[in-house]
């Protein structure tokens, strides 16, 4: 069984991979950009953060042994995620739409909050 306080971390653990996932298929197209110079930089900052809280959340969970087994889309709406705990392995359902609204909300507020003075400067 996972306690409210678990779910929480959980569900930001979730929120983190999937901003990962989908800024590296980002980061790609994002090369093909004639202004790559300027995003590239920032982008490259920005997942060198996600990947640092998302090792820690990760670390968390573990020490709770917590993990995730896997994904599974049950239709275009809906996904499944396997979690297996100490006590015995639970399912999560969750509304596409909902996670990528609420990715989406993430890398907004992690932008606002961003320190564009560790993002390395462009070298001509």
């Amino acid at each position: 069984m996972i306690k409210p306080d678990q779910r929480q971390l959980l569900h930001k653990y979730l929120l983190i991979e999937l901003a990962v996932k989908s800024l590296q298929i980002d980061y790609q197209k994002t090369e093909q950009f004639k202004m790559k110079i300027v995003f590239l930089p920032l982008m490259d900052a920005l997942l060198k953060d996600l990947r640092q809280e998302y090792f820690d959340l990760k670390r968390q969970l573990v020490h709770q042994k917590i993990r995730v087994i896997g994904w599974t889309n049950v239709d275009e709406y809906f996904s499944d995620v396997q979690i297996a705990t100490a006590g015995n392995d639970v399912v999560l359902r969750y509304a596409n739409q909902a996670l990528k609204t609420q990715v989406e909300k993430l890398l907004i507020n992690q932008i606002k909050g961003f320190d564009f003075d560790k993002v390395p400067k462009a070298i001509n």
